[in-house]
């Protein structure tokens, strides 16, 4: 049997292919590979997709939630609720400005914030609100963003979104990326918009904080050699902003082809015992098809097995963060959070990309029936 990716890059790469060398080749021949046109473009033409005011690029997702924590004034003695079940960047950039970040346990069903315990911790924490809530849209799920954002207007909290595997997802019809003071982009090349090499970006609708941003990538300065305050290198190479404009006029329809590819997914697993598949909502953009594996299950066994039959999986992520070593200073035990710590023993991401034929579909199904059904 052929093997199955997790993952295909080279096969977009191959359907594109012209489209591509030909944007690639203009940049090569302009000169001009810092900044310039291609780079503003792209900044207009992906806050038009998201409807937001201002977008700006830089070198990527992790950058850009460094970048936003800055522009609030973000720092040593604030605390920023996060979850401790999403990638390190996430909280390694609270910590990176000097702040404390504060975990809240996750929705079983989503593997999203829980909004009732982050409700809870809100209004417990009194006079001492935390500086900023950072939301992630995991696996491509939006978050209930209404809900959330009431919590945010009740408490004068500014929402930070991380939605580095969700460019394209929406909530009650808004883009996400949207609703918050800031929505922070990953274009790492397995996001459903991937560049050929890291960049990001940072949208908002307020004009103030896309000028900070935009100071901040620059090494603090405002014009060339006047520094105001203290920033980073951090910008989206010209090269990368050609290649996200040709993505981004094939984003919609790739994401509607993954939604098919999880529809065919969710149809063909639920027959099997003791399996959670992911759940559903309109706009979910499935940058990964996660499912959860019941205790009669080994997780880690049956992602070898598939291994050995050349499907590929992965494990996102198999240890929380409250309990890496990096964080074990902020005190939590375990059991603070069951269901985060549950999740990743459990959890399996299955194949998933646009072009994903629902035959390798039915050979992932097979293997899945030998493994789960066997004596």
């Amino acid at each position: 049997m052929n093997s199955i990716p997790l993952l295909d890059l080279a096969q977009q790469y191959q359907q594109l292919k012209h489209e591509l060398d030909q944007a690639v080749l203009q940049v090569m021949v302009s000169g001009r590979y810092i900044g310039g046109e291609s780079v503003l473009t792209f900044e207009r033409e992906f806050a038009e997709y998201l409807g937001t005011n201002h977008c700006v690029s830089c070198n990527s997702g992790t950058d850009a939630l460094f970048l936003a924590l800055r522009a609030l004034d973000i720092g040593p003695g604030d605390q920023v609720v996060t979850t401790p079940f999403t990638f390190i960047a996430t909280v390694e950039m609270i910590s990176a400005v000097g702040a404390t970040p504060v975990f809240v346990d996750i929705d079983p069903e989503t593997f999203n914030l829980d909004l009732e315990q982050l409700a809870l911790l809100l209004a417990e924490a009194g006079p001492a609100q935390p500086k900023a809530i950072l939301p992630v849209h995991l696996f491509g799920r939006p978050l209930d963003m209404t809900t959330l954002m009431g919590l945010a207007r009740e408490y004068g909290i500014p929402v930070i979104e991380d939605c580095a595997q969700a460019t394209g997802a929406t909530w009650d019809g808004q883009r996400v990326g949207s609703f918050g003071t800031m929505g922070c982009f990953s274009f790492f090349p397995t996001k459903n918009l991937g560049a050929f090499g890291d960049g990001g970006a940072i949208a908002t609708d307020d004009p103030q904080l896309a000028q900070r941003l935009r100071s901040l990538k620059e090494h603090g300065a405002t014009r060339r050699y006047y520094h105001e305050e203290i920033g980073i290198n951090s910008r989206l190479d010209a090269l990368q902003a050609a290649i996200l404009r040709v993505k981004l006029g094939y984003l919609e329809s790739w994401n509607q082809q993954r939604r098919q590819v999880a529809a065919r997914y969710q149809q063909l697993l639920a027959p099997l015992p003791d399996l959670y598949l992911p759940s559903d909502v309109p706009g979910h953009v499935w940058n990964q098809y996660s499912l959860r594996l019941g205790a009669s299950h080994d997780r880690d066994r049956l992602r070898s097995r598939l291994q050995e039959l050349g499907v590929g999986t992965m494990v996102y992520y198999p240890t929380p963060l409250h309990s890496q070593p990096v964080y074990r200073h902020l005190g939590y035990a375990e059991g603070d959070f069951p269901v985060t710590e549950a999740v990743c023993g459990q959890v399996l991401s299955l194949p998933m990309f646009p072009q994903l034929k629902p035959e390798q579909q039915k050979q992932i199904l097979y293997h899945l029936k030998q493994f789960l059904l066997e004596p």
